[in-house]
């Protein structure tokens, strides 16, 4: 299960707002939104590019994508 909590303040951690890490995926706000709301699914490539852009372990990100 998604952990919007936690992609949240990696997001604010790292300094960006929702709309930074829109930008950086290539996607539109408003669908960002949507997937952090669980109305849709995060890709493989969008999973591995936030990894990157927001510096989290394999650790974090089993805890933000896959709990």
């Amino acid at each position: 299960m998604f952990n919007k909590n936690k992609l949240s303040a990696k997001i604010i951690e790292n300094g960006f707002s929702v709309q930074d890490i829109a930008e950086k995926l290539g996607i539109n706000s408003s669908t960002l939104y949507r997937k952090m709301n669980s109305e849709t699914d995060f890709t493989r490539n969008e999973i591995a590019m936030l990894r990157e852009y927001l510096h989290f372990s394999l650790e974090e990100m089993n805890d933000i994508f896959f709990a």
